[in-house]
């Protein structure tokens, strides 16, 4: 192969134009707006597309609001260990029964049945929660998934209600790791799985977990003491055959998902009335947090305000 020095001159000797003309159109500098993205691929030059930075300044305002408090949707209030014992969220299975990956969750035994911490439970439910709200938050796409047929009808109305989606039925293999083959190349997968039960009809892990921990999806799941913890983003140890357990824990999802969808409505109207104010002063305005008072001044900003009694009297 001939090197480049000796290839370029007989390129510019062979082409229609001059030698002169190609070295001058190679040293004539690229107009700005005809450089090629760095996300296109192709051989014409890519127009150049100006985003309006105000939408993407106000949406990025948005979505970086909750991370400003480490329970900004109070998922805390939501329950206590007490509401969780008399759910009966603590019992677990035989000792028999038991998988070796949840020996850390089991407080003790009694009569031959675990009994699970409720400490570890509330603290693995509220980051759980919390996830989960900041998800609902962002707008994304949430999938219940439940194999066991006694609450099928409760998980579905529980997603139905929060605006959401569920899966109660036979999981196929492969419906997460083949969907573009599935349902075609614009199908989005969900960005958060929610197990009420991560074994099946016949005690084996269900198969979302595993395709789940494949696809990179988050997950949360109930696991009990015969379960797998391992392959679930966010475990939370409990009991997932009793019904007052499950009731419960539909109703904290559903709560957790509509507060976060109802926060994000109300810093949405905040950031366009501020917006608003801002446009008809004439300067930006810096809008206040949700839940904090913007009509109360603080005992130092008034301070600053008040005369000096003891001096006036003194120079009278």
């Amino acid at each position: 192969m001939a090197p480049a020095r000796v290839v370029l001159p007989r390129l510019l000797g062979a082409g229609a134009w001059p030698k002169s003309l190609w070295l001058d159109f190679l040293r004539k500098p690229i107009p700005e707006g005809s450089r090629l993205s760095s996300r296109t691929f192709g051989s014409a030059p890519a127009p150049a597309v100006s985003e309006p930075e105000d939408c993407s300044d106000f949406s990025d305002r948005i979505i970086k609001e909750p991370l400003k408090q480490p329970d900004f949707f109070n998922v805390k209030e939501l329950f206590s260990v007490k509401s969780l014992f008399d759910a009966r969220v603590h019992l677990g299975h035989k000792a028999g029964c038991r998988h070796r990956f949840m020996e850390p969750y089991i407080f003790g035994n009694r009569l031959g049945q675990d009994i699970i911490d409720l400490e570890q439970t509330a603290t693995h439910l509220q980051l759980a929660l919390n996830f989960t709200a900041h998800v609902a938050y962002r707008k994304g796409i949430i999938l219940f998934v439940s194999r066991n047929r006694q609450f099928t009808h409760l998980i579905e109305n529980t997603a139905r209600s929060c605006g959401e989606y569920a899966h109660t039925r036979y999981f196929k293999g492969g419906l997460l790791t083949n969907a573009p083959l599935l349902f075609g190349p614009s199908v989005r997968l969900p960005d958060l799985i929610i197990f009420l039960h991560t074994l099946n009809n016949v005690f084996e892990p269900h198969v979302a977990v595993r395709d789940a921990a494949k696809m990179n999806i988050p997950t949360v799941g109930v696991v009990d003491t015969n379960c797998n913890p391992c392959l679930v983003t966010y475990p939370v140890p409990g009991n997932d055959d009793s019904p007052s357990s499950i009731h419960l824990f539909c109703r904290l999802f559903q709560t957790t998902i509509s507060r976060a969808k109802d926060k994000r409505r109300q810093v949405e109207a905040l950031y366009r009335l501020q917006g608003l104010q801002a446009a008809e002063s004439g300067g930006p305005v810096d809008p206040p947090s949700p839940g904090t008072r913007t009509g109360v001044q603080s005992r130092d900003a008034t301070a600053l305000h008040l005369p000096d009694t003891d001096s006036s009297q003194a120079s009278s």
